[in-house]
């Protein structure tokens, strides 16, 4: 099933330092420590993220944030300065297996891996607790089939 990425950049500001530049190797290129299994990349900030990545201004807000993380308060969304080349770690998460959207197109929940809902919606929180949390399906792809149907009869997106 494909992420697809919402930029809210919860994953570089929230779950804790996982990143570290243990060296500036030349030519905008960084050896990177991945703070939980000691595994060290080299990562380089795109040339159309220079500018950006400059900008330190993220760190006032969020001070343990990805060192290669960046956020644009005008877009409200946040880019990684070096996404093509990224580390292994970063290209394999998925903060979701199903976004579920509002009327107005605003994250209401995300179903992350089982059947767990994070939900900043009580009323999707009613519905999750009444008709889906004890669901019973043949498999993964008919409880898909059959969320998403409950779910869009009451107005939601579901996003997989």
């Amino acid at each position: 099933m494909p992420f697809y990425c919402q930029q809210c950049g919860e994953c570089c500001t929230r779950m804790g330092y996982v990143h570290s530049i243990k060296a500036e190797l030349g030519n905008h290129e960084y050896l990177i420590r991945n703070e939980y299994t000691g595994e060290e990349t080299s990562s380089r900030v795109s040339p159309q993220m220079l500018q950006m990545f400059d900008d330190r201004s993220t760190f006032d807000r969020w001070p343990n944030a990805c060192p290669f993380f960046r956020c644009d308060t005008s877009e409200k969304k946040g880019f990684c300065t070096v996404y093509p080349t990224w580390p292994e770690i970063c290209r394999e998460f998925s903060c979701w297996r199903l976004l579920i959207l509002d009327a107005f197109g605003r994250r209401a929940g995300r179903v992350m891996n089982g059947t767990y809902l994070a939900c900043e919606d009580a009323m999707l929180r009613t519905v999750w607790d009444y008709h889906i949390r004890e669901m019973e399906a043949v498999d993964d792809a008919e409880w898909i089939r059959k969320v998403t149907k409950i779910l869009t009869r009451l107005g939601y997106t579901v996003i997989r």
